[in-house]
């Protein structure tokens, strides 16, 4: 067992972590499964997610909306960075699901962007073959060239 204050030094060394750069829980685990005794790591990351701090569908959202507005991705390339941050498939899976239309758009638009930018230095049937490569929808790469 553990003491109060011992859990408390341990909880706010975990919380400047979280707080410094939103965190996954597996990122938590993994950050301190060396330093942290088992139990009371656990015992921290259930209080931490009681308080909200660590909230996964939050974390998938906003990780989500940050690459929608900063990169082009395909959907494909989207969960793979998710689920290499240790988010549970079924939960990426599940947003992915409830988002699809406003995804879809997303995808086609990136293919777009891509097909704009590679078109200087590629054939379209180069760039369509990178596009798949990277995980890409054949109908929304199509959309795109459509345009």
């Amino acid at each position: 067992m553990y003491t109060v204050e011992e859990f408390d030094q341990q909880k706010t060394k975990i919380l400047k972590y979280i707080l410094y750069k939103k965190r996954t829980e597996q990122e938590i685990r993994k950050k301190f499964a060396s330093t942290i005794d088992e139990n009371m790591l656990e015992d921290i990351i259930e209080y931490l997610k009681e308080a909200k701090y660590i909230d996964d569908h939050e974390f998938i959202e906003k990780t989500i909306n940050n690459f929608m507005a900063l990169k082009n991705l395909s959907i494909k390339e989207i969960q793979y960075k998710l689920m290499a941050k240790g988010l549970s498939k079924n939960e990426i899976e599940d947003y992915l699901h409830e988002n699809k239309e406003e995804l879809e758009q997303y995808e086609i638009k990136s293919a777009e962007n891509i097909l704009y930018k590679k078109s200087i230095s590629m054939e379209q049937e180069e760039i369509k073959q990178y596009l798949l490569k990277k995980g890409y929808k054949p109908e929304n790469i199509n959309k795109a060239i459509q345009g």
